[in-house]
């Protein structure tokens, strides 16, 4: 890397390098026509449903982090309030069916982000550092990961978490040893991506995606010495990248 600084690079998962909240919402869409089908008497419409979910599934997240029985037990949470709401008798057996879809999209096929590879391979060729720092359960991250065969560009170098916050993100950083003033968190979360790294006081790229779940969208606090650039495209970073390595103590202006 003559003429240029070593960057240490940190990806998340879901929605920066692999499809992810797509099958989710393809799940909540037959949720939604499920309940809209069994509700039809008391005219309940998909958007109470959707509002009511996702506050539940919000809430929950708070507390149990991206642990995956917590999707399918929103679903039958939402499904238990509307029945209390209409005094409607519900069953076991639609509880079940509502279990085994929320499941079901863990089940699904794991579909990298367009320019992935190549993404990877420039920055590895070019002597970055590569980190993969995602949230959810072992099993099923592992299970993308594999797929995927992502431990090509980031070895051991992974970190499954049951909760992405600021302090999981600097456990990383102390265990690696990483210089903040080159080390990057690149992810599609503001939530859980973007502001533990600006708390952290390292650099932050925002992937931003035209649909987004809710739960990841908040306001920054913008009082941190990293910088921060908003992207549309994975393929993108590279170039982002390659103009800090080149310069790396000017003035960080870039967006």
């Amino acid at each position: 890397m003559t003429g240029t600084c070593k960057q240490h690079l940190i990806f998340d998962l879901d929605d920066t390098l692999v499809y992810c909240n797509r099958y989710f919402d393809q799940i909540l869409d037959e949720f939604f026509d499920r309940m809209v089908r069994w509700f039809s008497a008391y005219g309940l419409d998909a958007e109470q449903i959707r509002q009511k979910q996702l506050e539940i599934d919000i809430a929950g997240v708070h507390v149990v982090g991206f642990a995956s029985h917590h999707f399918p037990e929103s679903l039958i949470a939402t499904y238990r309030h509307f029945n209390s709401a209409y005094q409607r008798i519900g069953s076991d057996a639609e509880e079940a069916q509502l279990m085994k879809l929320g499941l079901s999209v863990y089940d699904q096929e794991v579909e990298a982000y367009p320019g992935m590879v190549e993404t990877l391979e420039r920055l590895r060729g070019e002597g970055h550092g590569l980190y993969l720092y995602t949230g959810g359960e072992d099993q099923i991250q592992q299970r993308k990961i594999d797929q995927m065969k992502l431990s090509t560009y980031f070895g051991s170098d992974i970190f499954i978490r049951q909760h992405k916050n600021v302090q999981a993100l600097e456990g990383i950083l102390q265990k690696k040893v990483l210089p903040r003033e080159s080390t990057w968190m690149i992810g599609n979360s503001l939530r859980t991506d973007i502001a533990p790294a600006l708390s952290a006081d390292i650099n932050a790229v925002y992937l931003k995606q035209e649909r987004e779940w809710a739960y990841n969208m908040i306001d920054l606090d913008g009082t941190s010495k990293g910088s921060l650039h908003t992207i549309s495209k994975l393929p993108e970073v590279p170039d982002l990248i390659s103009r800090f390595a080149r310069a790396p103590f000017q003035k960080r202006t870039l967006s």
